[in-house]
This record gives C-alpha cells, sequence and structure tokens, in this order.
C-alpha cells in the first residue's frame, strides 16, 4: 500500500531512472549541431581526444554525452542510421550496468554500439556476448565499418579459431563471440603452461545480449572442459537392456502405498525414484550377467557407480525424448536440443552418464565417458567483469532473480511508436487433436486475408506433427527447427510475405526480425547483377506486399502451447508488432498440454469436462488464464530454486577455483621460484617428520628406522639419520628436525646446481603447474561426488549446505598438501644423467635402431622376427623409473614419475571439441626437435604418447619413426 502511495506521488523507480537519463538525452540532443559541423577526419579524431582526456583522469560518465554525439553522427554518415532518444537512454543503462529491456523491432544492435565505443575508450576492451556464432559474426560486420570509422578495432571469437587469430580477437577494442566461446577460453587459459598463451585480458566490461536468455534459462548448465575417463560402454549397453523389463508406476501414492511397480517418475522435478521391488529385480539382473556378487548390494559403497548408469539409463529412456531434447545427426551421433530456444547444441554433452545412457538407448555409437578437468557456471564468470551489462525484448518479469544474484537493475526503455500488437485470450481445447485443428482453422481465416502467420512449438516433435497436419489439409509452410536451422536466414527473411505461413520452434534468439511484406534486401543478395533499376522495381514490389500485410493486421503469432516459462511465450509474442506495426498474438491450449497435465489443477480439468465440449471445441475463460499464470509462477519458482541452490554450491567452488587460478597466475608469472620450493621443503618434511618424531618428544618415542624407511620410499634417497644421533647423542626433536629439512634442502640444491638455472627453473614450474592440474582435476571429482550425496545428511538433521561448505573446505585443504608434497618428491626424484650414462644410453639406441631394421627386413622377407624384450636389454634401459635429465637441459620425461605424479600424457578432449593441454615439451622446451642421441627415450614408451623431444608429434611419427 506504501508502495503504490509513493510511486503515486514520485512515480515508479523506473520513471525515476528515465526521467533522470532524459536530461542527459538533452545533453547530448544540444550538441549535435556542433557535432554534425566537424569533417570526417575531425570526427574521428574525437577519439583520440576522448582517450587523451580518459587517460589524463576524465572519467567515462563525464565523456557520455560528447562520445554518444559523435558515435551516433558517425553512425547516421557510415550506416545511414540516427540513434534515437529512446536509444541513446538504453546505451547509458548499459554504460551503467544495468540491464536495458527493448521490445523486438527497437533496435538494441545499433544501441549498444553507444556503450561500446564510450567503454572502448578506456582501451580495456569490450566483450559483446551473443547466443550464437552467426550472430556474433553477423553483428561484427554490421558494425565494423562504424567502429573502423571511428578509429577502433573489431574482434569475432569462435570454437577452433587458430590461437594467433583468437588472440588477436582479444586485442580487439570490440570483440564478439558466444557466451559458451569466451567461458571455454577463460578456462582454457587456466590451464596453460605459459602466460604468451593466454588469449583473454583483463575481464573488463561485457554487453550481453539476450541476458535472460545466458545468464537465467542457461545458468543451471555448467562449463566443462573434461579428457577421457575409464571406458565404459559396455556397462551402458548391458543396463539399456534391463530397461524394458522395468515396470513404470503411474503416480507417486501407488509408492507410497507400497503397491509400486519397479520405478515412477516426477515429472515435475524431471527425475526418477526406484522401488525396493526395482532395485532387487536390478540386483539379480546384474548378478545373473556377472556385473554385481551374489552377497553384494546396489547400495555398497562401491557400486554406487552401477547405481548411477541405472538411474541415468531410466531417464534416458522415460524423460528424454527423441526430437524433443535431442535429435541424432546425419553423422548418428546424440545432438542436444536447446529447450529454450530450439536450437542444436552440437559438441556439448550431458553429463552423468546420461549421454551416454541415451545413446545405448538409440543404438548408436556410445562414447567414451569425460573426466571433468576444469568447471565453472556463466553466473560465476560473468560475474568476474569489472562491469557487466544486457539487454533483452523479456527481462522484467526476473527482475528479482537479476538484483540478488547479479545486482542489476533492469530499466524498460520505452518503445520509439507505441505497440499496435493486440494480445488475444488463450482458446483452451480438450485433446491436442482439437487444438490442431483449431490452429488450422484459424490459419485458414488468417491467410484468406492476406495476413502472415507465425506458428511457435515448443518441440521439432510438435512441429513436425503440426506440418504434417497442414500438409493433409493443404496449407502451404516453411518448417524452422533444428533439423532446418541451415535455411533460418532465407525462412525468417520470408516470413512476413502476405499469407505466409512459418511454423517454428522457440523463437528465442533467433535475433532476426520478421520484416512485413517480406525482406527485399535479401531477394537482392539472392540474385546476381540486378541493375539500379531491377532494385528499384524489387524495392517498390515491396512497398506494395507491406502495405497489403499491414491492411491485412499485420503478423499474426499463434503459440501450439504456453511453455513453461512466460518469458518465453513473450518472446514468441514480441516478433509481432515491431516498430508500430500491427500484429496480433493468441496462444492454443489443450489439457493434454504438459503445462496443462502436470500443473494445471484439477478443478480446471473437471470444470472443463463438465462442459461437456466437443473435441474441437474451446473456451476462454479468467480462471483457466489465471490457473495457466499459477502453473508457469510455480515452474519460474522451482527453475529460480534450483539455480539459486547451484549458485550456492558453486560459490563454494569458485572461491577454490579463484585460489588455484591465482596460484596458476602467479607461478607463470614468476621467474625465481625457490623461495616457493625451499617453503614445500619445510612443510613437507616437516608433516613427514610429526609421523616418526611427535612434536615435543624425547628419543625414547621416536621411530628413526621408519623415518629412514619412508624417506627413501617417498624421495628415493637414503638419509643418514641413525648416523647422526650416534654421533650426536645431544640432538634433540627440534635439531633433528632442522638437520633433516636442512639436509633434503641441500641435496635438491646440489641437483640444482647440476642441471644449471635455466633448467632447473623450467623443470620446477613445469611440476609444480602439473602437479596443481592433476590435484584440481581430481579435487573436482571428488567434489562432483562429494556433492551428489550431499542431500542425504538433511535425514541426519545436518544442513547440507554447511556440511558441504565444511567438508569441501577440508577437501581443499588436503588437495593442497598433497600438491606440495608431490612437486617435492618430484623434485627428489629428478636423476641428472652423467656422461657415462648418456652413453650408454645412446648405444643402445644405435644398437635398437639397427634390430629394428634388421627386424623389418625379415618382415618383407615374409618371416617373423623380434626385437630385443625387456629381458634382452640392458638393466639400465628396463622400466624406466625416474625423471631423467641430460646436462643440456630436459631431455625426456616419462609418462608417468615412479610414484605416479607427473603425467604428460595430458591431450584432453574439451566438449567444444579442442585440445586444451599442450605435452610437457610444448611447455617446457621451445626449441627444434633434438636428434635421437640428444634425447632419451623409455624403454616402454607407448608408439602413441608424445615424443620425449618435444616436436609435438606422436613418438610413432617421430624419434619411433621406421
Amino acid at each position: 500500500m506504501l508502495t503504490k502511495a509513493i510511486s503515486a506521488v514520485f512515480g515508479t523507480k523506473n520513471e525515476r531512472e528515465l526521467k533522470r537519463m532524459r536530461k542527459v538525452v538533452d545533453k547530448i540532443n544540444a550538441l549535435e549541431p556542433t557535432i554534425l559541423a566537424l569533417s570526417d577526419d575531425e570526427l574521428r579524431q574525437k577519439t583520440d581526444e576522448f582517450k587523451s582526456r580518459h587517460a589524463n583522469g576524465e572519467s567515462l560518465d563525464k565523456l557520455l554525452p560528447e562520445a554518444f554525439a559523435v558515435c551516433r553522427e558517425a553512425s547516421k554518415r557510415v550506416n545511414g542510421m540516427r540513434h534515437y532518444d529512446v536509444q541513446l537512454i538504453g546505451g547509458m543503462t548499459l554504460h551503467e550496468g544495468k540491464i536495458a529491456e527493448m521490445k523486438t523491432g527497437e533496435g538494441k544492435t545499433l544501441m549498444a554500439t553507444l556503450a561500446m565505443y564510450l567503454n572502448a575508450i578506456s582501451g580495456k576492451g569490450v566483450h559483446v556476448v551473443t547466443v550464437n556464432d552467426y550472430l556474433a559474426g553477423r553483428d561484427a560486420e554490421l558494425n565494423r565499418e562504424l567502429f573502423g570509422f571511428l578509429g577502433l578495432t573489431v574482434g569475432v571469437i569462435y570454437s577452433q579459431q587458430p590461437p594467433h587469430e583468437k588472440f588477436d580477437a582479444y586485442r580487439a577494442d570490440i570483440t564478439y563471440g558466444t557466451n559458451n566461446e569466451y567461458g571455454f577460453d577463460y578456462l582454457r587459459d587456466n590451464m596453460v603452461f605459459s602466460k604468451d598463451e593466454k588469449k583473454q585480458r583483463p575481464l573488463n566490461y561485457c554487453i550481453i545480449d539476450e541476458i535472460d536468455s545466458i545468464l537465467i534459462d542457461e545458468a543451471r548448465t555448467p562449463l566443462i572442459i573434461s579428457g577421457q575417463a575409464e571406458d565404459s560402454a559396455h556397462l551402458y549397453s548391458l543396463i539399456n537392456n534391463i530397461i524394458p523389463r522395468l515396470k513404470k508406476s503411474d503416480n507417486e501414492e501407488d509408492n507410497k502405498n507400497n503397491v509400486a511397480q519397479d520405478f515412477w517418475i516426477d515429472e515435475k522435478n524431471r527425475a526418477i525414484e526406484i522401488s525396493e521391488k526395482g532395485y532387487e529385480k536390478i540386483e539379480k539382473f546384474l548378478i545373473e550377467v556377472g556385473e554385481l556378487g551374489e552377497k553384494e548390494s546396489l547400495y555398497s559403497p562401491a557400486r554406487l557407480p552401477l547405481l548411477a548408469h541405472v538411474q541415468a539409463a531410466i531417464r534416458a529412456h522415460h524423460l528424454f525424448v527423441k526430437n524433443v531434447h535431442y535429435i541424432i545427426s546425419d553423422d548418428n551421433e546424440i545432438v542436444i536440443v536447446d529447450e529454450n530456444t530450439g536450437r542444436t547444441m552440437p559438441g556439448r554433452r550431458w553429463s552423468e552418464g546420461l549421454h551416454q545412457a541415451v545413446e545405448a538407448k538409440e543404438g548408436v555409437e556410445i562414447q567414451a565417458e569425460n573426466q571433468t578437468m576444469a568447471t565453472t557456471t556463466f553466473q560465476n564468470y560473468f560475474r568476474l567483469y569489472d562491469k557487466l551489462s544486457g539487454m533483452t525484448g523479456t527481462a522484467d518479469t526476473e527482475a528479482a532473480e537479476f538484483k540478488s544474484t547479479y545486482d542489476m537493475d533492469v530499466v524498460i526503455i520505452p518503445t520509439h511508436r507505441p505497440i499496435a500488437r493486440v494480445d488475444l485470450n488463450d482458446q483452451i481445447f480438450l485433446s491436442k487433436l482439437g487444438k490442431y485443428q483449431g490452429i488450422i482453422r484459424e490459419i485458414r481465416e488468417i491467410t484468406a486475408k492476406g495476413a502472415p502467420v507465425l506458428v511457435g512449438t515448443a518441440t521439432i516433435e510438435a512441429s513436425e506433427q503440426l506440418s504434417y497436419l497442414l500438409d493433409q489439409a493443404g496449407i502451404k509452410h516453411n518448417v524452422l527447427n533444428a533439423k532446418q536451422h541451415e535455411r533460418e536466414a532465407e525462412i525468417i527473411a520470408q516470413a512476413g510475405r502476405p499469407s505466409a505461413v512459418t511454423i517454428a520452434t522457440n523463437m528465442a534468439g533467433r535475433g532476426t526480425d520478421i520484416i512485413l511484406g517480406g525482406n527485399w534486401q535479401a531477394e537482392i543478395e539472392d540474385l546476381d547483377a540486378l541493375t539500379d533499376a531491377q532494385k528499384s522495381e524489387l524495392q517498390s514490389q515491396w512497398q506494395a506486399r507491406n502495405e497489403a500485410v499491414k491492411a491485412a493486421g499485420g503478423l499474426h503469432i499463434i503459440g501450439s502451447e504456453r511453455h513453461e516459462s512466460r518469458r518465453i511465450d513473450n518472446q514468441l509474442r514480441g516478433r509481432a508488432g515491431r516498430q508500430g506495426d500491427p500484429g496480433q498474438s493468441r496462444f492454443f491450449l489443450s489439457l493434454e498440454d504438459d503445462l496443462m497435465r502436470i500443473f494445471a489443477g484439477d478443478r480446471v480439468v473437471s470444470m472443463m469436462r463438465a462442459m461437456g465440449l466437443k473435441e474441437d471445441e474451446a473456451i476462454e475463460h479468467k480462471m483457466v488464464s489465471r490457473s495457466i499464470e499459477n502453473a508457469q509462477g510455480k515452474v519460474e519458482a522451482r527453475d529460480f530454486d534450483a539455480r539459486k541452490s547451484l549458485l550456492k554450491y558453486d560459490d563454494v567452488a569458485n572461491e577454490q577455483r579463484k585460489v588455484i587460478y591465482t596460484q596458476r597466475d602467479d607461478l607463470l608469472e614468476e621467474i625465481d621460484l625457490q623461495a616457493s620450493i625451499k617453503t614445500m621443503h619445510h612443510e613437507v618434511y616437516n608433516a613427514l617428520i610429526t609421523q616418526f618424531v611427535p612434536v615435543g618428544s624425547v628419543d625414547d618415542q621416536w621411530n628413526i628406522d621408519g623415518l629412514e624407511d619412508e624417506i627413501e620410499d617417498a624421495f628415493g634417497y637414503y638419509m643418514p639419520i641413525n648416523d647422526w644421533l650416534d654421533a650426536d647423542r645431544r640432538l634433540d626433536e627440534e635439531g633433528l628436525r632442522a638437520k633433516i629439512i636442512d639436509f633434503a634442502i641441500a641435496h635438491y640444491q646440489k641437483k640444482r646446481e647440476t642441471m644449471g638455472e635455466q633448467n632447473a627453473a623450467r623443470l620446477e614450474r613445469d611440476f609444480m603447474l602439473r602437479n596443481l592440474d592433476r590435484h584440481w582435476k581430481e579435487h573436482l571429482t571428488q567434489m562432483d561426488q562429494l556433492r551428489k550425496g550431499i542431500h542425504l545428511r538433511s535425514y541426519a538433521q545436518k544442513n547440507p549446505e554447511q556440511e558441504y561448505k565444511r567438508e569441501s573446505f577440508d577437501l581443499f585443504q588436503s588437495m593442497l598438501g598433497a600438491i606440495k608434497s608431490d612437486v617435492v618428491q618430484d623434485l627428489a626424484r629428478v636423476h641428472v644423467a652423467t656422461p657415462e650414462e648418456i652413453a650408454q644410453i645412446q648405444e643402445e639406441r644405435r644398437r635398437q635402431a639397427k634390430m629394428m631394421q634388421l627386424h623389418f627386413e625379415h618382415n618383407d622377407m615374409g618371416l617373423e622376427g623380434e626385437i630385443a624384450t625387456d629381458e634382452s636389454r640392458p638393466r639400465a634401459t628396463q622400466n624406466v623409473q625416474r625423471i631423467t635429465v641430460s646436462l643440456g637441459g630436459v631431455a625426456s620425461m616419462p609418462n608417468l614419475s615412479p610414484n605416479g605424479h607427473v603425467n604428460t600424457n595430458t591431450n584432453t578432449n574439451a566438449n567444444t571439441g579442442t585440445d586444451t593441454n599442450q605435452s610437457m615439451a610444448d611447455v617446457s622446451d621451445t626449441t627444434a626437435p633434438q636428434s635421437i642421441d640428444d634425447v632419451f627415450i623409455p624403454a616402454n614408451i607407448n608408439r602413441n604418447a608424445p615424443c620425449p623431444c618435444g616436436s609435438g608429434l606422436k613418438y610413432k611419427q617421430c624419434h619411433g619413426k621406421i
């Protein structure tokens, strides 16, 4: 009540914001005559002037009126487009780090150039985020000439881009790209082994197009770079066979009353629940096929991964539908379909074994599971920017979430012309068939007047079903869904022609306006060598079509069902009525639609059935409309809770991620790591000594033999502690501790001197980075496992969130200790080869080369022969158990150090399809590949492993080449 009273007197918050900004608009407009009088060269020089003034301390806020006036005039001269006053308000909104809600067709792309130009003056870079590569490339090209005129550079990033191109794109004043690519580049930058390999600069200013789609709809989707894990394809195939044997309960009540079948589906939360009866049946099957022991249970800790396979298979069969949630590509691969936009997402894979379960279900090749190597969420990535802003046609419904999660206000920008679209009441039918018949009748009526129709569907399956019915009815139409995405621009360009009928899956994020009468400029592009007269004729024809369509009522939008989110419905509606054009929208629903079936109240369904409606008869009723709005509200609240929960848990991981990535950056920047190495020796040896010589203890409590053995096992050398004690009986615990640590540091320093400063520093950095990365990767897996089961703590009356924070902190501390321990152990085990050993190795290499040549000569004659086996080789080359360097540098690295710490075979597979790691040689040695005599090759090297010489090639293609 008080809020309403205040708003009545002072206006709403949005109105107050607009009033404030209109004063600045007046200043910009007042500058127009002065700017108009400038020549092109003088206008260009304004950019240098602004940069100089900003460098001397003048803020961007102070520069805003002049900068906006310059950008507007440049746009008018270059593109023939002058920013409207409402676009100036939108540009200010973006500059202030807020969200501009601007209706479809009001010129968001042009509006954003104002904020881009102003913020590019700082020289720190501006990132523009779009929902797909097509829009990123299109918008970059649209604005390249404008920014070039103003003396600014434009870059575009995309997947599989050559490294040098991507590096240059990030150094441009303004960079365009997709949310996925920015996020993955951030993760990849934190996996490099040289600071020169980093692509991104510090994250300065970001403008997100369709911000609600990226920060709301995709917020629950984590970005993951992964490497291949253990192959368990056979298990997915095996478990896939059991699913048809399991029976599904119709409802949860049966399950509670112990009359359940094997499992039941919670459609509201897209989850499955297996009954005790189901567990028994599954266990019996797994025992029969030998995957489970006679006395083993699926509940046992060792068998939890097996249980996860079963749950994934049930979800794949009963919650994920072909042509709704995924399609099968021409390459016979499962490709995910974005439920919010209807677009396919090649390269993305569901996690937790779900993707493999769907592959098994559809009978396509089951690809190996992946292990997470780096991960973040869009929520946490975009919060790293110093200033974040965005624009969309529909943000106000999520204003509270934007404020609570990102501290961003939504400003509703007025339209340049009043909206003339009419939104009609929903029509509700008993069945889907009746609904489709109603849609066909509506299409006939609209097209008979000469107006175009856009029919929005929620799924590919629905679009194909409706297309079939339109074919049966003899209605010509186009279909735009994930299967026809290549024709998207062509279909949308002509969707506004008179009587055109277009069926499209969710139009969110399409980014292309439907022009009434069709797009005559697209027609010109399709035709070659047109004369000016022919172009003029095409434009005249379009003008006539445009007027005819307006007279017929403009574009008509038909929604074939309500989406779970009101925003998606509003985005579909927003395709009509752009820039004051006439238009109309109406949604057609049925009681069989998922939203109505799952969320609508029984009262609504009972009322409609009691009315005795025929299948093709519809009703319009406020109670039904309210019920639908309530259902959408429930879904939106549920999704918000899910996103909030994800963020709470990821915030814990995010703090740890920041620590690790900061340490990585410090390692890449530091030239001298000796102080860090010395500190690590102190910490690691202190912890080890305490196990055998407790703090404050006397010699009777010491286990010196055990300590000597442990040091030899862990670090690979003997430390004569007993001899020291025999020689000096006065050594107490504190003195002994200091002597052991001093000896360990001296032992390593001696090796360091032999290696030389440059080689030692390179080796230290490499060992620290690789151990950091390996343990972080393992830590992410542990965190994932912890999170999956943390909800069970609530049964013990514990707060899962607090428990997760506590245990994840313990895991993190443990990981940091393990990293230090492994680095010290690896450095202790480094063996500097003597000249005699190098000569022996070279002789062995020559001998093996001769035997290999003889072996293949025998094979050429059709005879079989064998090259030297481990047993016939000299002991020095058998099963190499140490990390060896020659005096000339880091000559080679076996795949694993003796204790399994340093893994140099790190070719990984990211969800984007790119290799995110390099071999150690790429990092540590930038010289040309060495000759075979200079390279130490482990006797048991895999022929597919990276060659130890540092060429970047596989061993079989380099020094192992025959």
